[in-house]
């Protein structure tokens, strides 16, 4: 451990070498209370740096100053002082640009990383049985979100909790048993002109964005595109390998992000396809395939193992399933 600091309730807070906050505290009240020298100590900063930040914070109204600050009495100390709650210093820690809040960032991000591509920092179990703490425990980790994060990770959190209850429901993330089957049964026709046309179209308007560049969706080999279409739309003996729309829609979406087709902008061409797909075929439901979650998704799918396939395409297809 590098710091150490007690409070009036004999809390022990500290950051670890690899950049972990820990602490060893009465925790009745649920909270954890610091010092302005405390955070000063914590995250090797100017007493003026923490002040300005505190300031801000309660300013910006990330966290609400009233619930989020008191003063008591302490030993050794003639008069009030201000004590902290983990709020202020979690967000402290994300805007302060020190050697060690630099570290605890690291730490927190993969602590965060852990949480959603693992899932093991969660007893799935518990979450089963109670489903008010799950929803707590995702408000909680997003304490840990920079606002600035590159990976969308808060979108990825939002999904979780939208749709937690079906999964949940269904007991099916923890026994690998998603289903992964549509229910829309239609034959069609998928030209790979057709997307390409789409995708075109995107590039134009992300290109006066200023938002691609001329390399964006420049298929790496001829025909790369017209070779996903051709797995998603494959018969065998006169059926559908991928039977129902959402199935076809789910495979055109995974294959796009995780085979890599173009040099530039798998993701963004692949979640382009999902929804244009989606529209085409009129099962585009806007309350559900909303900005965010298909952010959300589309990382999902970047970031899985390929074993994962099936489980991913399952996600999707939960997504996408109609209440009854």
């Amino acid at each position: 451990m590098t710091k150490t600091q007690k409070t009036q309730n004999q809390s022990l807070i500290y950051q670890a070498k690899d950049g972990a906050i820990e602490f060893n505290a009465d925790i009745k009240n649920q909270n954890i209370w610091a010092s302005q020298a405390q955070i000063v100590s914590l995250f090797a900063i100017d007493q003026s740096v923490a002040s300005r930040h505190i300031k801000n914070i309660f300013k910006d109204g990330e966290v609400d100053a009233k619930s989020n600050m008191q003063k008591m009495h302490i030993a050794n100390s003639d008069k009030p002082v201000a004590l902290y709650s983990l709020d202020v210093i979690l967000a402290v820690g994300y805007r302060t640009n020190s050697k060690t809040a630099i570290e605890f960032r690291k730490w927190a991000t993969k602590v965060l990383k852990s949480y959603l591509l693992d899932g093991y920092a969660i007893n799935k179990k518990l979450i089963a049985k109670n489903y008010q703490k799950f929803s707590q425990a995702l408000t909680d980790i997003k304490l840990l979100l920079p606002k600035d994060s590159q990976i969308a990770a808060e979108n990825i959190l939002d999904l979780v909790a939208d749709f937690a209850q079906t999964w949940l429901s269904l007991d099916a993330y923890d026994k690998d048993q998603l289903e992964i089957k549509g229910t829309t049964k239609k034959r069609i026709k998928l030209e790979a002109k057709e997307l390409e046309l789409g995708i075109a179209s995107l590039k134009v308007a992300l290109i006066k964005k200023n938002e691609a560049t001329e390399i964006f969706a420049k298929e790496r080999q001829t025909k790369s595109l017209e070779g996903i279409i051709g797995n998603v739309m494959q018969s065998f003996g006169g059926s559908d390998l991928y039977q129902t729309l959402e199935e076809k829609a789910a495979h055109l979406f995974y294959f796009i992000v995780k085979n890599h087709p173009f040099i530039d902008g798998n993701k963004r061409s692949g979640a382009f396809a999902f929804v244009w797909f989606l529209q085409k075929n009129n099962l585009l439901d806007k309350s559900k395939i909303s900005p965010q979650a298909l952010t959300a998704i589309t990382l999902l799918v970047a970031e899985s193992n390929p074993k994962e396939k099936d489980k991913i395409i399952g996600l999707i297809l939960m997504l996408l399933r109609k209440e009854k």
